[in-house]
């Protein structure tokens, strides 16, 4: 999972640099563990289209009672990159989080693996 964590689909010319909103995703945390949203492997899909950036995340349990803290964070920091007009956040629990899509960083950080 750990080498498909950075990848966008960019559609079109856009002038939005696509580790610019990964750099940004990253200085959201899960509330419950200290690690970034992007490194726990929370991000599924990441879609850039002119002006507009597109977010598909999970979070780690379905009953988060800050899913709308996490996601209104998310889309803050989106729009604070250049060239970023419009974020939508959309969440979904299909597939299931799990621990294996957390890069190695972040299984060494929380000493897991």
């Amino acid at each position: 999972m750990a080498d498909e964590i950075e990848k966008a689909e960019i559609v079109g010319e856009t002038a939005i640099d696509a580790s610019a909103v990964y750099a940004a995703l990253r200085e959201c945390y899960d509330p419950e563990i200290p690690v970034n949203i992007v490194d726990l492997g929370l991000i599924y899909n990441l879609r850039i289209e002119e002006t507009r950036v597109d977010v598909t995340m999970t979070l780690t349990a379905i009953g988060c009672p800050v899913a709308g803290e996490v996601m209104a964070e998310v889309e803050g920091r989106v729009r604070e990159v250049e060239g970023v007009e419009t974020c939508t956040v959309t969440l979904t629990f299909e597939p299931a989080w799990t621990p294996e899509r957390m890069t190695e960083d972040a299984k060494w950080e929380l000493g897991i693996g």
